[in-house]
């Protein structure tokens, strides 16, 4: 059983990168989430994974609309990728990347648009331009390199092996199902006594992530979670020096909202690599319909800041 709320002395990090991971958000949710841990973790929208294998749940169902990813998963799971093949392929991919460069590396993408391998899709996630995990309205991968042909140097490829290493470790013994499937039929198999943690992609940020995540998108889902018969956590982006997310005060109110301000280095602008306020809305205690804004400071006027 994996009691909520606890504290994560180290948090590790999973092998695949993408804009907007958790990483350094790990403790903030996993500090205000409150669940006996009788059922079962689940998250609709899986992305990198870091949330689901630093809480470490006995039991999950975790799914993703992005097939490669849970593909990956899914083989690291059942032994078919493992340490010793993901070094043999990194150091092969590092001597043809040192002598083709961007042409070595739009081979890959090629091959992997066309083949769909794991592997490749490893390569590409830590070789690309700036972290990105992006994907045309085709389902390719178009994310452009990252203009380092010495990208895996051992030292490199060692932190990605320990990387694997840890999720293997993670998943060892513990009922986890990794899905291909989308968000609404993740949560129509939600029991009571289970905990949905929901990390849509972020309106107005990411929307090319895989799929194309619309307001219409985001409201049903706010629609459908306050319907849930069990417990959960929305991760949203609350504000940055830019803007407000308007969204959560509008589909998100009377429900508690938590926050916390750390700084993005993964994007594709400037404007996505600043300071973020990222709330965590819960369904605490409604507090005589105050507006949400009001809530979160009377609730939490203390604002923690954690910088990579």
């Amino acid at each position: 059983m994996s009691k909520l709320p606890k504290h994560i002395g180290k948090i590790g990090t999973p092998p695949i990168k993408c804009q907007g991971i958790k990483t350094k958000l790990i403790n903030f949710i996993a500090e205000n989430i409150k669940w006996e841990g009788d059922g079962r973790w689940i998250e609709p929208f899986l992305g990198s994974g870091v949330v689901l294998f630093n809480i470490q749940p006995c039991r999950a169902l975790v799914s993703d609309t992005n097939k490669h990813i849970i593909h990956l998963y899914q083989q690291i799971q059942s032994g078919k990728i493992d340490e010793v093949l993901v070094k043999a392929y990194l150091k092969s991919a590092d001597e043809q990347l040192k002598k083709g460069g961007q042409d070595y590396y739009l081979e890959v993408r090629k091959r992997f648009n066309e083949q769909g391998s794991s592997l490749d899709f490893l390569f590409l996630n830590r070789s690309c331009f700036n972290g990105l995990m992006r994907f045309n309205s085709k389902g390719g991968y178009n994310v452009p390199f990252g203009h380092k042909p010495e990208r895996f140097a051992q030292a490199y490829i060692t932190k990605i092996i320990n990387q694997i290493s840890w999720i293997k470790k993670m998943m060892k013994g513990k009922d986890w199902v990794f899905e291909v499937a989308d968000w609404r039929q993740t949560l129509r198999q939600a029991k009571e006594a289970d905990f949905v943690y929901l990390d849509p992609p972020y309106i107005g940020r990411h929307a090319d992530y895989y799929n194309n995540w619309t307001e219409e998108d985001a409201i049903e889902l706010a629609e459908v979670a306050k319907r849930l018969h069990c417990g959960f956590a929305l991760s949203m982006w609350l504000e940055n020096k830019y803007r407000k997310n308007e969204h959560i005060e509008n589909h998100w109110d009377g429900l508690e909202l938590r926050s916390f301000s750390h700084f993005y280095h993964v994007g594709s602008r400037e404007d996505l690599r600043n300071e973020m306020q990222e709330a965590l809305v819960l369904p605490g205690k409604n507090l005589n319909n105050i507006p949400l804004q009001i809530k979160q400071d009377i609730e939490h006027p203390i604002q923690f800041k954690l910088f990579e």
